[in-house]
């Protein structure tokens, strides 16, 4: 049943809001979704607090579990007890890591304002996240040439275009960027150039 939780049922969990982040690397997730409160998102943002934020320093440093009154001791900015003046009492941050070669992680933050999480609650949201992360694994089964079209549809060439610079028929690139579309499960190749940006593999 876990591996069926979904947003509305992370909102469940997560009353006092929760943000998730899929697939990060070296800067941006693949995937994000920000339900946190508004008015806390603009001042942590105004106020840069990320820098300081001991939630963000322990998912980037580790994986499994932790509640945020496990780390309160390490918050010399008080990020978490400004936190808490917009409701955001109490929660659990969660990182997961494969061991993947492109160094991508998955994490979560969620907030109750009423009482700190249970163990069930946390291994719910923590198999919700697993469960994404692998979701989001950069495909491995395209082809150098299906790579090379995805790379110049990106670039905005034609396919006329890319037939002509890859020294190959229209027919050809039409059944390259076909395959690239069904390994992507994408509907255009321009969408499938976007998944493969995404992914960093053009």
């Amino acid at each position: 049943m876990a591996s069926l939780l979904g947003l509305e049922e992370i909102a469940e969990i997560a009353p006092g809001g929760y943000y998730i982040a899929l697939r990060v690397g070296f800067a941006f997730p693949v995937e994000e979704v920000n339900n946190l409160p508004r008015d806390w998102v603009q001042h942590y943002t105004q106020n840069r607090l990320m820098l300081f934020d001991p939630v963000i320093r322990w998912v980037h440093a580790n994986t499994g579990y932790i509640r945020w009154s496990e780390m309160e001791s390490d918050d010399p900015r008080g990020v978490m007890k400004q936190a808490q003046t917009f409701g955001l009492r109490y929660g659990a941050a969660i990182a997961v890591f494969d061991g993947n070669k492109e160094g991508q992680r998955s994490f979560g933050s969620f907030a109750r304002q009423d009482r700190e999480y249970t163990e069930l609650e946390i291994k719910l949201l923590q198999a919700y996240l697993q469960r994404r992360h692998a979701e989001m694994e950069p495909p491995s089964n395209l082809t150098e040439a299906e790579i090379q079209a995805l790379g110049m549809v990106k670039n905005g060439k034609r396919l006329k275009e890319i037939a002509h610079d890859l020294g190959v028929s229209e027919g050809a690139v039409k059944q390259r960027l076909k395959n690239a579309k069904s390994k992507l499960e994408a509907k255009t190749s321009t969408q499938a150039a976007a998944i493969a940006a995404q992914h960093g593999i053009i």
